[in-house]
């Protein structure tokens, strides 16, 4: 399973990006991770696969618990979609569906690490390996 990661803004912190390589790290016995980091949201368009299916962030959808998801990303998959996209920062974005971590409103960079730190725990969750709650 590929997800690529769109984040767009200004900049991510450097210490976010730390903390996301050490998830990219763990992630990769699972699947494969591309972090790409656009500054505005008119790049995305030209980036953007019509293949994959398209998962935007927002903060205006009932949220999914990590065992949800566990269980969103295990059906995508024996569904046969193999390519995912994630989306972070865009309100226009085509999407499949829609992805709500938090309410609150928060820094793109921190969203990217909580999100990742998700897919990690999901992807645990799969595979019956422990995790902490």
């Amino acid at each position: 399973m590929r997800f690529t990661i769109y984040t767009i803004c200004e900049k991510v912190e450097k210490f976010y990006l730390e903390a996301i390589k050490e998830y990219e790290k763990r992630l990769s016995r699972y699947c494969t991770i591309k972090l790409i980091h656009l500054k505005r949201e008119d790049q995305l368009e030209k980036k953007l696969s019509d293949s994959s299916y398209k998962i935007v962030v927002t903060n205006t959808k009932q949220s999914l618990s990590s065992e949800e998801l566990a269980e969103k990303i295990n059906d995508l998959g024996v569904s046969g979609t193999s390519d995912i996209s994630i989306i972070i920062g865009s309100e226009t974005a085509p999407y499949d569906e829609k992805l709500m971590l938090s309410q609150m409103d928060m820094d793109k960079g921190l969203q990217t690490t909580i999100l990742i730190e998700q897919l990690y725990r999901a992807f645990r969750i799969i595979h019956n390996h422990p995790y902490h709650k």
